[in-house]
């Protein structure tokens, strides 16, 4: 059925620069829509394709709006419009509530009512699943664990004894949360294991990716807050405190007890150094190593750039001769 772009105009704030009864049932990119479907121009770098993209309708800024071959709803921020459309266009399957057949769950376990649980999940002593939650195939829930209203595990995802989740929590396929941190002790030649005995909590509204882990802490707790995005292959280290809205990019590693604050943007494949402290409002570069604390916001880039291999010799022949007495 789809949306009229007058309803899309009215649900979302947009000012509707054409046929408000034009429906759209689909987003596409400017490149490949046709008609009815909904497309967007958020990025300068994909203006070119405006003039000659075949979609009902495009969400675009005013400045943008003059150039639309098409049906504009114009907003203030279009890729965040765009976002908001295409979820209410491709809307999440509903829940089938109730618990597989195949599924094993403690009796001690609390599942509510309308919650999901697909087969071959495992749902340990005492933990509790809440409201409109869905525990996808395979999933492992440890005992004590706890899940506000609304959360959604993929399957295979492993929550481990005493972690707990917020609401509207999403945890994609692969996704360890609560595994023990890597604390040892050194005793000669040999690494004695120290208990990890903390948990995890994760706030509301936290999208944590597939096969990304976040440890449990060592005595106390490993947080994640409000709003947090985290992406695929991501290792949080025990003790850490990642700030609400953070967002950490693919590959990226924050070593033990460091604080991130809010707001930061962490790039992929970076490094963060343990015991560290970085404020709110900091945007640290891809492939960029943290090794101290960040105290002023800002910017933060610790990468070389790749050049043709006898340049990159020559700059870092270069960078070693800097602080030497020839020089």
């Amino acid at each position: 059925m789809g949306l009229t772009l007058g309803e899309l105009a009215v649900q979302f704030g947009c000012e509707l620069h054409g046929d408000p009864q034009l429906r759209v049932t689909r987003v596409a990119t400017l490149a490949a829509a046709d008609e009815g479907a909904l497309s967007f121009l958020a990025n300068p770098q994909y203006r070119r394709q405006l003039s000659g993209t075949r979609a009902t309708a495009v969400v675009l800024d005013a400045a943008s709006a003059a150039d639309c071959p098409v049906a504009a709803l114009v907003s203030a921020n279009p890729y965040a419009t765009y976002a908001r459309m295409a979820a209410a266009l491709h809307p999440a399957s509903p829940l089938r509530p109730g618990v597989h057949a195949g599924a094993s769950v403690d009796p001690a376990a609390r599942i509510d009512p309308t919650a999901q649980v697909d087969a071959m999940a495992v749902i340990g002593a005492g933990a509790r699943i809440g409201a409109r939650c869905h525990i996808g195939a395979g999933s492992v829930i440890g005992a004590g664990a706890q899940l506000g209203a609304d959360c959604l595990l993929y399957p295979r995802v492993v929550l481990a004894d005493g972690v707990r989740l917020g609401e509207r929590v999403i945890v994609h396929a692969g996704a360890v949360i609560g595994a023990d941190g890597f604390g040892f002790a050194r005793e000669g030649a040999e690494w004695i294991k120290v208990p990890q005995l903390g948990a995890v909590v994760v706030g509301s509204d936290v999208e944590v990716g597939a096969n990304t882990t976040i440890d449990r802490g060592a005595i106390d707790d490993t947080v994640i807050e409000d709003g947090v995005k985290i992406d695929n292959q991501v290792q949080i280290a025990h003790n850490v405190h990642v700030g609400a809205h953070t967002v950490i990019a693919a590959c990226s590693g924050v070593a033990g007890s460091t604080r991130i604050g809010r707001r930061c943007m962490i790039g992929g494949m970076a490094g963060v150094a343990g015991h560290l402290d970085i404020c709110d409002d900091v945007a640290v570069a891809g492939l960029t190593l943290v090794s101290h604390s960040i105290r002023e916001p800002g910017m933060y880039s610790g990468s070389i750039p790749a050049e043709p291999v006898r340049k990159w010799r020559r700059l870092v022949a270069r960078f070693k001769r800097l602080d030497s007495k020839k020089d």
